[in-house]
């Protein structure tokens, strides 16, 4: 049996013989909504991000309609065990970005373009402000006036305020399903302290799993439930001012904050890799602010990737940080969690370090593990099942 065992077509096969190497499950896709006032560089950034060449115009609600973009996450390593194992093919995880249609002051209430924006953002598992931290009088910005602490304030506000209305549509029912025991009361009870937290201008997302539980606050599709991860699209002298950046890390805290040039960042997507690289160094950065990114968006979910290799493919699955061995099978396919047996798993840093997988296999380096095994980052995987 080979290492790359997943791709197996035994494996696969079913009792017709049909090919479920491309089933996967769906709780680990990852969609990032692109939010922010109007004219602000999200649809910039969104065309360097995707390559996707939407409309990127110099006037307020340029994006109407929301645009979907997948973005490959960047792992080097998928390159070195292509190397290794000699595979035909390399697949990274990936992210789903939305660009989504400006807020304005009043978006709540039907201004600009009202409410459009909140089915795009429900269904992401996260959101990006961009802000913008530049000047250059010939980009109007909505406001008059660049302000980043009060652009901040105004998309968070409305955020705040299209939740509370989601609560109040949905209490009434609560509390007659409650009365009539089709909901546990804390359910009830956790919308009530939602709504209070919120009318205190709380970001529920900052809300302690002990004050507000997640999985109850899911339900009700919240968007300041959601992750938040504050793009600041800079100019030169930003990007070179730590301590501006650090005031600003500050001021958005605990949420993580990036800052770019979105504009840079759309230039850099056209060049060759190694162009790319070398125009990163000769302005004094290790990676392009769209791989800082996806990868902090990867991250603020608390979601991961193992590693399978072969000759057919070198691929990242992704899964969530806890997930055990049977779990991650299962991302692969169903049955390989419901037959589960055990797992063959060697780390990507071991097995560099020993440079092959049969001289790792010779020194009892790849470990079997069994259902209660939590699956750590980077992991190379092959999984044994019976069903």
């Amino acid at each position: 049996m080979k290492w790359s065992c997943p791709y197996s077509t035994t494996w696969f096969a079913g009792a017709h013989g049909e090919d479920r190497s491309a089933a996967t499950l769906e709780h680990v896709a990852l969609t990032i909504g692109i939010a922010g006032l109007p004219n602000v560089g999200k649809s910039t950034l969104f065309n360097a991000l995707t390559r996707a060449g939407v409309l990127a115009a110099n006037y307020p609600f340029a994006t109407i309609d929301p645009n979907v973009g997948v973005v490959e996450l960047p792992d080097s390593r998928l390159d070195v065990l292509a190397t290794m194992f000699h595979s035909q093919k390399v697949v990274h995880a990936t992210v789903n970005f939305v660009d989504i249609a400006g807020i304005v002051k009043g978006a709540s209430h039907g201004e600009g373009l009202g409410n459009q924006f909140l089915a795009n953002i429900r269904e992401a598992n996260a959101i990006v402000i961009v802000t913008r931290a530049f000047d250059d009088p010939d980009v109007v910005h909505v406001a008059g006036k660049v302000d980043p602490q009060e652009d901040i304030e105004t998309i968070v506000t409305e955020l705040q305020l299209a939740d509370l209305q989601t609560l109040e549509k949905q209490l009434p029912r609560l509390q007659k399903e409650v009365m009539g025991k089709k909901t546990p009361r804390e359910v009830l009870d956790t919308a009530k302290k939602a709504q209070e937290l919120l009318e205190k201008g709380v970001v529920l997302s900052s809300v302690s799993a002990q004050e507000l539980d997640p999985d109850i606050v899911k339900e009700f599709q919240l968007m300041t439930s959601k992750p938040f991860i504050y793009v600041f699209n800079s100019d030169e002298s930003l990007l070179g001012d730590d301590a501006k950046q650090q005031e600003l890390r500050q001021m958005v805290a605990p949420a993580q904050a990036i800052f770019l040039d979105a504009k840079f960042e759309s230039e850099l997507v056209d060049l060759a890799p190694e162009e790319a690289k070398e125009l990163l160094e000769m302005e004094g950065q290790s990676e392009s602010g769209l791989d800082k990114l996806a990868r902090v968006g990867f991250d603020a979910l608390g979601l991961q990737t193992f590693l399978t290799a072969g000759e057919k493919e070198s691929r990242a699955w992704t899964i969530h940080k806890g997930d055990k061995a049977p779990q991650a099978a299962g991302v692969i396919h169903h049955d390989f969690e419901r037959g589960f047996i055990k797992a063959d798993v060697i780390s990507f840093d071991e097995l560099v370090e020993i440079g092959d997988i049969h001289r790792a296999r010779e020194l009892g380096k790849i470990r079997q593990e069994g259902k209660d095994y939590v699956m750590q980052d980077g992991d190379i995987c092959e999984f044994k099942f019976n069903v």
